[in-house]
């Protein structure tokens, strides 16, 4: 098993790592549209999702992977209103179309409106 770091999205904020590699599986963990550079959360749905999907994508290239690799996401919304919109972003991202499980959920850290975590190949 490798831990997976990078500088290139948010630190982990609690006692979790950014993601695993485990026999050529990756396993990012949920990422939040918090900007590595600066700690910032933009504003709005939209922003938010663009800057969770670049998050994911520097996880998997930390671990040699793609978003064409990944075969399984889960998202999280604060708000499933933003359902439309958030998968406008989404679509851009995750052009292979993994499986997907998105749904609504009460608060997520930092009162960010998305959470996207994925599951790749190598």
């Amino acid at each position: 098993m490798n831990v997976l770091e990078t500088g290139k999205a948010p630190a982990a904020i609690g006692p979790y790592s950014q993601g695993y590699e485990v026999n050529g599986f990756i396993f990012t963990s949920g990422q939040i549209p918090v900007n590595p550079e600066n700690g910032q959360v933009p504003e709005g749905i939209a922003a938010q999702a663009k800057q969770s999907c670049e998050n994911v994508g520097a996880v998997l290239a930390a671990a040699g992977s793609s978003f064409q690799k990944v075969f399984k996401t889960t998202c999280f919304l604060a708000d499933m209103g933003d359902f439309a919109a958030f998968n406008e972003v989404y679509a851009g991202y995750f052009t292979s179309r993994p499986a997907r499980s998105c749904v609504a959920v009460k608060a997520l850290p930092k009162g960010v409106l998305c959470e996207i975590e994925a599951v790749a190949v190598k």
